[in-house]
């Protein structure tokens, strides 16, 4: 939304042609802007310091092979199925 009202792409927007197409479309903006998921910026310079970490090797990971998701697949497997079904 906000590249139509820089680009003064308004027509998305108009319901009725009495409508200002501007107001109509800058209205949607806001409105969108508040059904936005926000994250605090803590939480978000948590995830790029987390991010660093293991970029930058000081947090080990471990890859996840097609070997451990197959073992996870006879562990839970039969549990993801039920749940599917309802039975659980």
């Amino acid at each position: 939304m906000w590249k139509d009202l820089l680009t003064e792409n308004y027509e998305p927007y108009v319901l009725l042609k009495d409508d200002d197409p501007f107001e109509t479309t800058y209205d949607w903006f806001w409105t969108s802007i508040n059904l936005d998921e926000t994250y605090p910026k803590e939480f978000l310079e948590s995830l790029i310091q987390m991010a660093d970490d293991v970029k930058t090797g000081k947090v080990k990971t471990y890859p996840l092979t097609q070997e451990m998701f197959d073992r996870l697949d006879d562990l839970v497997g039969d549990l993801i199925e039920e749940k599917d079904n309802g039975d659980v």
